[in-house]
């Protein structure tokens, strides 16, 4: 009963999941718009949006209503400094604090930081989207191709068993090419579990359930535009990277906030206001004068004497962290021009090697082309130009990895220059 309600589960799953057929674009635009990775990237950006509107508060004017009433006998007394009053209204805000003031400039800085990681998640989100995509698209390619492949080993094998009957081969020649047609078709397995598992892989980054697959549209895609030199891509990589812009930010808020510990110091000024609307009973029986509407506005300022030793502490804390955020920022300066350049080459390196895997393919495909001449004169048998093919298509197989390569060789590189989203959308 366990193994059929099992069996029962695991196939209404199956049947719920989908296959999702779409474009590099349109992948693109989806990851970007419900990647879980970038989602939880702009739920920090708010957090750090509100943050600036906690900082700012206190620079609000804020205003309180209420009601002071109570049973008074004898002498009318203050409760909670304040005298029984029909309506009462307060109001209260900051004027000047620097203190506050650097604490506020500093959760701006702070959401601008969040605001880069947000670019920097699209960023990652993007490379591997196009990535997985590719790998897809070229799974499939190979998928195809080593399906053409068998078709021809299985016409060979017949060929061979032939000439093994008619005694013009030798028996080891037969097991040779049936060797040959299993491990075809093993490959395919292969092939298309790697294309399963791309595609499974592709459809979480996009936001989907597991067991859903996407599968990429029969399209070619268009070729990606790297930078045109090696000194051009590592200045955009410089201006444009996330993670420098990022130790910047950091860099700028712990600076604004280590000013705000040494304003420390500083005199305070807010704004005090109320209004009260006090009981005649109360009053006249004690003063020979009296006013039932009573307001006050001003400012209270305060003026510290002693600060403690705390203030100090926190700026020293913070002068490690600037020394530590530069430290890091001139690394990270100094791994991106290495790293990008490394890309660059790798590019280069990348469409070298397509160019080598086109001509191997020229010389396969005009292999065939004399082969079948040949046969066609009775010269050759009809397994030689079977090999051929096989050969062929095994040489279309390595011309579109190196397709793959070189793309995914420039992904890197549109990464490392922070131009990836632009690139691909």
């Amino acid at each position: 009963m366990f193994r059929f309600l099992t069996l029962a589960i695991f196939s209404g799953a199956a049947a719920l999941a989908e296959i999702h057929t779409m474009t590099l674009r349109q992948a693109i635009d989806l990851a970007l718009k419900q990647s879980p990775d970038v989602m939880l990237a702009r739920l920090d950006e708010q957090r750090a949006a509100d943050a600036v509107r906690i900082a700012k508060d206190p620079f609000t004017p804020k205003v309180y209503g209420g009601s002071g009433l109570a049973y008074t006998s004898g002498y009318p007394m203050s409760i909670e400094g304040s005298a029984p009053s029909i309506i009462e209204i307060r109001t209260q805000m900051a004027l000047f604090n620097r203190q506050l003031s650097y604490q506020l400039a500093a959760a701006r800085e702070n959401a601008r930081g969040a605001a880069i990681d947000e670019q920097s998640k699209a960023d990652d989100v993007a490379y591997r989207t196009a990535t997985l995509f590719l790998d897809v698209q070229q799974t499939a390619r190979a998928a195809r191709s080593v399906s053409g492949e068998v078709e021809n080993l299985v016409r060979v094998s017949e060929s061979m068993r032939t000439r093994v009957a008619e005694g013009r081969e030798l028996p080891i020649e037969g097991k040779r090419a049936e060797l040959s047609v299993a491990q075809a078709r093993q490959r395919i397995e292969e092939l298309e579990s790697n294309q399963e598992y791309a595609e499974s892989s592709l459809a979480i980054v996009l936001g989907f359930p597991a067991g859903d697959r996407v599968r990429a549209a029969d399209e070619e895609v268009s070729a990606l535009k790297a930078p045109e030199s090696e000194q051009a891509a590592i200045a955009t990589a410089l201006e444009n990277s996330r993670e420098i812009r990022r130790l910047q930010s950091q860099l700028q808020a712990r600076m604004l906030e280590l000013k705000g510990y040494n304003s420390a110091r500083y005199p305070s000024i807010d704004l005090v206001a109320q209004y009260a609307l006090l009981a005649k009973h109360n009053y006249v029986s004690f003063f020979q004068k009296f006013q039932r509407n009573n307001g006050q506005l001003g400012a209270s300022i305060t003026i510290p004497l002693l600060i403690g030793s705390g203030a100090k502490g926190y700026m020293g804390q913070a002068q490690v962290d600037i020394e530590k955020l530069r430290t890091q920022t001139n690394e990270a300066q100094n791994r991106v021009t290495v790293e990008t350049a490394k890309a660059y080459r790798d590019v280069k390196r990348a469409e070298t090697g397509r160019e080598v895997a086109k001509m191997d393919l020229d010389v396969a495909r005009e292999q065939v082309t004399v082969l079948l001449a040949q046969m066609q004169e009775g010269r050759v048998p009809r397994a030689s130009v079977d090999q051929a093919r096989f050969t062929e298509q095994e040489k279309w197989i390595a011309y579109y990895d190196s397709e793959n390569n070189v793309e995914k060789a420039k992904l890197t590189l549109l990464k490392q220059a922070g131009t990836i989203v632009a690139a691909l959308r």
